[in-house]
C-alpha cells in the first residue's frame, strides 16, 4: 500500500447486487485531500460503479484493507465516504506514529465509529505513549530512574536500586492510569476528549 494510502475500501454498487450483479471498485482514501474537490471525486468514482442518483442511488462497502492494525474494525458496509475520506486526511496529517495510533485504538477510548475515530485522531495529544515500554517491569524502571520524576531520590540510593521491584511499582502504575501494554508500547490516557465533530459540524471546517 501506498505511503499516503491509509486504507481502502470496495465500494459496490446496492442496487445491482440485490439484482445478483457484484459491479464495485477498490478506493484508495483519502480520496481527495482538497475539500473543494471531494465532492466532485467521489461523484466521479460513483457514477462509474454506476450509482448514479437516477437508476441506482445507494452503495455499500463489502471490504476494507490497511497496514494500521485495528483501524477498520469498527468500520460498517454504510459508512459516509465524506466521513472516511476525513479520517483519512486527518491521519495522514497527524502529529504523532502509526504505533501510537494503534495503540489508542487498541486502548478502546472513543473506537465506535468513524466519528469517534475522528475525534480521537484530534486527541493524540490525550495520550502518553512509551514505545520502549513492553511490560510492568520497563514501566516500573522507566518511571523511576527515566522520567525524572524521582532523579534526586534514586541517585542517592546507590546500589540499593538493584532491589527495586521495578514490576510491582509498574503493576501498580499501571492499574492507577488505566493503561495498557501493547505490542507496540505502553499507552495511556491524560486527559479526556475534546469533540471536534459532531451532528453539527461543517466538515469542510475541519479540512482546515
Amino acid at each position: 500500500m501506498k505511503n499516503d494510502v491509509i486504507f481502502r475500501a470496495y465500494v459496490t454498487n446496492l442496487g445491482l447486487y440485490n439484482e445478483g450483479e457484484l459491479k464495485g471498485e477498490w478506493i484508495d482514501f483519502p480520496i481527495q485531500n482538497d475539500c473543494e474537490k471531494l465532492n466532485e471525486s467521489i461523484e466521479k468514482i460513483l457514477t462509474e460503479i454506476g450509482v448514479d442518483g437516477k437508476e441506482y442511488e445507494e452503495y455499500f462497502i463489502t471490504d476494507y484493507e490497511s497496514e494500521i492494525n485495528g483501524l477498520t474494525d469498527c468500520f460498517g458496509e454504510y459508512e459516509n465516504l465524506f466521513l472516511l475520506n476525513l479520517l483519512a486526511h486527518k491521519i495522514l496529517n497527524m502529529d504523532c506514529s502509526t504505533e501510537q495510533l494503534e495503540s489508542m485504538l487498541e486502548l478502546g477510548e472513543s473506537t465506535e465509529s468513524v466519528t469517534d475515530l475522528i475525534n480521537l485522531v484530534y486527541n493524540t495529544e490525550c495520550f502518553y505513549f512509551l514505545p520502549d515500554v513492553q511490560n510492568d517491569y520497563d514501566l516500573g524502571y522507566e518511571y523511576a530512574e527515566n522520567s525524572g520524576l524521582y532523579t534526586e531520590i534514586f541517585d542517592s540510593m546507590g546500589t540499593l536500586r538493584n532491589y527495586i521491584d521495578y514490576e510491582s511499582y509498574g503493576r501498580d502504575i499501571r492499574l492507577t492510569e488505566g493503561g495498557i501494554h501493547t505490542v507496540n508500547g505502553y499507552i495511556t490516557m491524560t486527559d479526556s476528549i475534546t469533540t471536534y465533530l459532531d451532528d453539527t459540524t461543517d466538515i469542510s471546517e475541519l479540512y482546515e
